[in-house]
């Protein structure tokens, strides 16, 4: 079976979390899951998992399967307090980004008359104060990638330092992981940079698929496929039923 888009994509979360050390992953999302479990049994087992909704888990079970061994107890109320203290890397989806890595998840449209209601801000605000921060976009377009998000739900970098420390001390907008590439908040000003492209995309693609001027270094890689260990613990432990393909699909 050659290695999918889906694959590369779960590689690429897995080593935004490679480097955390002991830290709570909190993943949302199908993707950021089977990212963050594949971290965990590869390149950084000291990672501290949940089921995403009461318990940490001692093993790393397949995709949405039932816990098997069970490490302690996080009930929803208790994963606030994680947040405020700290030890955090949350991975969000983002409805839209813009060039300066504020994230929308609240609504599109004038904020007293929108256009479309979605989540709400929801925990955006505390995660991007508070904790690392990531974001997974399953389908990178111009739509989502845009010059100015209508709300701000997620803080980027500039806004933070604009708000004064208590928003910037611990404001940490670590990736960005695409269906195209891998990109950060890295540029001038604090603005999106892209540090990869998966194979088979061109940065010119990632370029027309994003509604703001990139900061595009001189020598863009190409984002590295998973190893064949990786490949094996992806399909064959995590989600041998393909899970994966529905927010990537196979001919992608």
């Amino acid at each position: 079976m050659s290695i999918t888009r889906a694959d590369v994509c779960a590689a690429a979360i897995a080593d935004a979390f490679a480097d955390d050390g002991e830290i709570f992953a909190s993943p949302m999302g199908l993707l950021p899951m089977l990212g963050v479990r594949l971290a965990r049994l590869t390149s950084n087992p000291d990672l501290v998992i949940s089921d995403g909704e009461s318990l940490f888990l001692a093993g790393t079970p397949p995709l949405f399967a039932k816990a098997d061994v069970v490490e302690g107890w996080i009930p929803f109320r208790k994963v606030f307090d994680v947040v405020a203290n700290g030890p955090r890397h949350v991975m969000m989806g983002a409805t839209q980004v813009d060039r300066h890595g504020n994230q929308n998840i609240s609504a599109i449209g004038d904020f007293d008359r929108p256009k479309r209601q979605l989540l709400g801000s929801r925990g955006a605000p505390g995660n991007t104060v508070n904790n690392r921060t990531s974001y997974w976009v399953p389908k990178h377009s111009s739509r989502v990638f845009v010059e100015q998000v209508d709300i701000v739900s997620g803080v980027g970098p500039a806004r933070a330092k604009a708000a004064g420390p208590a928003a910037a001390r611990f404001n940490d907008i670590h990736r960005v992981v695409s269906n195209l590439a891998v990109l950060d908040v890295g540029g001038p000003d604090d603005t999106v940079r892209l540090l990869s492209v998966h194979p088979g995309v061109t940065v010119d693609e990632v370029r027309e698929a994003t509604g703001f001027e990139l900061d595009v270094p001189a020598d863009v890689p190409t984002t590295r496929e998973p190893t064949p260990e990786e490949q094996v613990i992806i399909r064959e432990v995590l989600d041998p039923k393909g899970l994966r393909f529905k927010e990537v699909p196979q001919d992608a």
